[in-house]
């Protein structure tokens, strides 16, 4: 039975191999210390966390997330640690929480490397802490037990392991914040919660404490999942009112539509925007995130039922081998034979469990991409030949599919929120890290700006007219293939800005609209802006950074990519990071604060969840199909009939 430990409660634990886990409301740090008899650190050796995920007997995430599974094998510590202290912590940075009392309370288990609960404890009363020591393992008397802490620090990351002794505590907690920063420019935006039971049709389990979707049943961690919530508010017993840019309602959201009723013994069968919503662009979205959320978390599960299959055997066989008599004649064999039956039992079913989930998940997928609007569709779905252009701003923009390795054929498409919260890389390294397969001569640059332009024309083709204008600067003039289908249509604000002067000028101009605009919203004063300000959504795409941009070039460009989207100045950037390699760590903010995608499958995103390694595969235009032109056709023509107007 597992114990529900309260702050300064201590447990008994029965074994040395476990799995410590955390979830939370949001991506945290999760790492560890491990302490002598005093619970003093000797050093920074002695500290699991992402940039040194690894020390003997323990390893932890490599990035923040909203779960973590931490891995414990007591008898591999070294003979000195006598304590494990778990830590939490959170990431630094702008528009994330600063504090622990803004967010859930994190909840933390201690469980058999086969999910049998031991302890768990919720870290409740936390206020302006940043960081905090959720449990220890500690010896006492030849036997280990687990004590919940929750004692928080003010003083962050560098306070807690000041108080533990370690030497350099400063400068270790800023060399974690900088590896979890790398991580969390490649962690995908999570999507906003969906409350409790308000998902229906949906197979096996039951709702998650905290909400979301029921887990797949392979899933065995009850625990909620992370997630942000959305701009939203709520009266005092009043409905939730889900509010939009560009999108306005005054009715209450229509109940999501039902499955039909399953046959005995059979899950129900999927329907296209099962999840809550005010429309059902916005029941799709919560619903694809949430085919998301459930694949990460049975992929989880499956790899750690075959991670438990696998150290169970080595175990039983190691327990063979270190006895003389199990070595002779043929028992050592029967228990190898043995042992390996058992593995192969375990991640059997293991597998079988994942195949049931894959196949639901599988046939959800089949129902809902024939129902997704343009926005959410690949180039292939028959909606683009129904294409108009669209009156408001759609709630997401679909900027690919995502898979993983042990569901190769099940595609989830990443969709991000309009307008952009972040600009967006496209990774023209000739060996982008991650890619499938590495290219030669200029293919990967032409690939990279083909990806751009393609996104570039989904924009325009999601915007209303003349509400999104499109910006190029191409210093080399090398961009104008992937160019074409733009410049043919006529839907670019200008020709493409070529040399330093035609660099220096775009920017000038992005720049100075970026300025107004903040100036007039501090002063309460839109009204006053001058009237060659056009306040609709602008687009800048760079190609071949950094050339052709000089130190004043690459100043301003980073602060367009830190202050534009908030005022509606996005960058879509086509680079290859080594070019720039003379900047060095100056460049780094503005590679971080960028969502990096690349032209071929590269398995560099991860989910805000569990943190898996997913492959990201663009959109491309099926070979021969003319729906590109055809809508960026439409685009222009409508846009033809008016003039871009300031608001």
């Amino acid at each position: 039975m597992t114990a529900e430990l309260v702050r300064g409660q201590n447990h008994t634990l029965p074994q040395t191999r476990l799995e410590i886990r955390v979830s939370a409301g949001t991506p945290v740090v999760a790492g560890a210390t491990l302490g002598d008899e005093r619970g003093t650190v000797p050093g920074a050796e002695w500290v699991a966390h992402p940039a040194s995920h690894r020390v003997p007997g323990l390893e932890v995430s490599r990035q923040a997330a909203a779960d973590h599974r931490l891995a414990v094998d007591l008898d591999a510590l070294p003979a000195a640690v006598h304590r494990v202290t778990v830590l939490l912590a959170l990431p630094l940075g702008a528009g994330r929480p600063a504090t622990f009392g803004a967010v859930a309370a994190p909840f933390v288990a201690v469980t058999g490397l086969d999910g049998t609960g031991i302890a768990t404890f919720t870290l409740t009363g936390l206020d302006t802490e940043s960081a905090v020591t959720a449990l220890e393992l500690y010896r006492r008397q030849g036997a280990w037990k687990v004590r919940a802490v929750g004692q928080g620090y003010a003083a962050g990351l560098a306070g807690l392991l000041a108080d533990q002794g370690v030497a350099g505590a400063a400068e270790l907690a800023a060399s974690v914040q900088e590896a979890v920063a790398s991580g969390l420019a490649r962690s995908v935006t999570p999507p906003p919660r969906t409350p409790d039971d308000e998902r229906v049709g949906h197979p096996a389990g039951a709702p998650a404490p905290g909400g979301g979707r029921p887990p797949a049943t392979a899933a065995d961690t009850p625990v909620p999942p992370g997630g942000s919530a959305p701009p939203r508010t709520a009266a005092p017993g009043g409905p939730i009112d889900y509010a939009h840019p560009g999108r306005r309602t005054s009715a209450p959201p229509p109940p999501p539509p039902t499955a039909p009723p399953a046959a005995p013994g059979q899950s129900p069968r999927p329907v296209a925007g099962d999840a809550t919503g005010w429309s059902m662009d916005e029941r799709l979205y919560n619903q694809i995130w949430g085919m998301f959320e459930d694949l990460a978390r049975a992929v989880a599960a499956y790899r750690s039922a075959v991670d438990f299959a696998g150290s169970r055997m080595d175990r039983e066989i190691d327990q063979v081998l270190s006895d003389p008599r199990g070595r002779a004649g043929g028992q050592g064999d029967r228990a190898r034979a043995e042992a390996r039956a058992k593995h192969d039992e375990l991640t059997g079913r293991a597998r079988e469990a994942l195949e049931r989930d894959l196949a639901q998940l599988a046939a959800e997928s089949a129902v809902v991409e024939p129902a997704l609007p343009a926005a959410f569709a690949g180039w292939d779905n028959p909606v683009w030949h129904a294409y108009r252009v669209p009156m408001e701003i759609p709630m997401a923009l679909r900027l690919g599919d995502l898979h993983l390795p042990e569901a190769d054929a099940l595609r989830i498409p990443l969709l991000v929120r309009l307008p952009l919260e972040r600009g967006i890389w496209v990774d023209s390294g000739r060996t982008a890290p991650g890619a499938a397969t590495p290219a030669a001569g200029d293919q990967p640059r032409v690939a990279a700006m083909e990806t751009a332009v393609t996104l570039a024309a989904r924009l325009l083709a999601v915007y209303p007219a003349d509400e999104f204008s499109v910006h190029v600067i191409d210093p080399a003039g090398s961009a104008a293939g992937p160019l074409a289908p733009l410049v043919r249509s006529g839907v670019l604000a200008g020709p493409a800005a070529a040399g330093a002067e035609g660099v220096s000028s775009v920017l000038a101009h992005l720049t100075r609209r970026v300025d107004l605009v903040q100036m007039a919203l501090r002063a309460g004063a839109a009204d006053a802006l001058p009237p060659d300000v056009d306040t609709g959504e602008h687009l800048l795409i760079v190609n071949d950074f950094p050339h052709g941009f000089d130190d004043r070039a690459v100043t301003q460009l980073r602060y367009l990519a830190d202050e534009g989207p908030s005022v509606g100045v996005h960058l879509l950037m086509v680079a290859d990071r080594e070019d720039a390699h003379a900047y060095g760590p100056v460049l780094d903010p503005l590679w971080r604060s960028l969502l990096r995608i690349t032209p071929v499958a590269g398995d560099h995103l991860a989910d805000p969840w569990v943190g898996h390694a997913w492959t990201y595969e663009p959109l491309r235009v099926p070979r021969g199909s003319r729906v590109l032109e055809e809508v960026l056709a439409l685009v222009a023509a409508a846009r033809g009939g008016g003039r871009h107007r300031p608001r």
